[in-house]
């Protein structure tokens, strides 16, 4: 194996934390500010790439960067490694409520497209890149936009999805999900989107304009809450009036009498 061979256990169910164990000299790579506890021996450094490739001079730094900031993410990774004598262990929590899922990289063909949000930290090894939508309607309708991450390696990876995780495989069928609950899928998959049927049942069917199309041999992560659509919903629980959706029409009145 070209990645560090680690092991861990996940902790929680809503709000999950996983911990990675690591022998001598392990390293995990991990998105900056996901860490949540680590233990005595281990150490940590900031640096500008997953450290899967050596970077060869100022060039290939200021692309990564460039490639970081596309996705929205922090320009820095922070590398996590055993310097101690025994096992140690180091772990990540969930930014929102969801599931971590465990990728065996080796397993799904060395690669995996996510949304560019979902990478929460894997094996030193792990390639994490960007890629880009070749369609221009999946780019612009999509849900993801034209950039999705890509993952690429042979050891443990692990992403973070909203709500409950639904596992697909697809035998060269076709799966037609809402565009935001596609999480991530395998490169055996083509991606595209298509309208959700007729005219009105594209403005009135509160499905959206688009679904997204998956066709191929291979795996599909999907979720059940996705982060855009929670945020919709505490914004909207938020706003003035907002109280009134919690099933009375007296609601309101009650703010006004200070019981809430």
């Amino acid at each position: 194996m070209q990645c560090h061979e680690v092991d861990y256990e996940i902790f929680g169910d809503d709000m999950q934390i996983v911990e990675i164990e690591l022998d001598p000299q392990e390293t995990v790579i991990a998105e900056a500010g996901a860490m949540n506890y680590m233990e005595e021996g281990i150490t940590f450094e900031t640096k500008m790439g997953d450290g899967s490739k050596p970077v060869s001079g100022i060039l290939d730094s200021l692309m990564h960067v460039g490639k970081r900031v596309l996705t929205g993410e922090s320009i820095f990774m922070t590398h996590f490694s055993n310097s101690g004598q025994g096992k140690q262990r180091v772990s990540f929590a969930a930014p929102y409520p969801g599931k971590i899922i465990p990728l065996d990289m080796a397993t799904i063909g060395d690669e995996l497209i996510c949304q560019k949000d979902a990478f929460l930290c894997a094996a030193l090894g792990t390639s994490v890149d960007i890629a880009f939508q070749q369609k221009l309607g999946a780019g612009f309708f999509g849900g993801e936009g034209f950039i999705l991450q890509r993952l690429r390696g042979d050891g443990m990876a692990f992403i973070h999805v909203g709500g409950t995780v639904i596992k697909r495989e697809l035998r060269g069928e076709t799966l037609r999900v809402d565009t935001g609950c596609l999480a991530a899928f395998s490169s055996g998959v083509e991606y595209d989107i298509e309208r959700a049927g007729n005219l009105k049942s594209m403005v009135f069917g509160g499905e959206g304009l688009f679904l997204a199309t998956l066709r191929g041999t291979g795996t599909v992560y999907l979720q059940s809450l996705p982060f855009s659509r929670l945020a919709n919903r505490v914004l909207q629980a938020a706003s003035i009036g907002g109280s009134k959706g919690e099933g009375s029409v007296l609601g309101g009145l009650g703010d006004m009498f200070g019981d809430r």
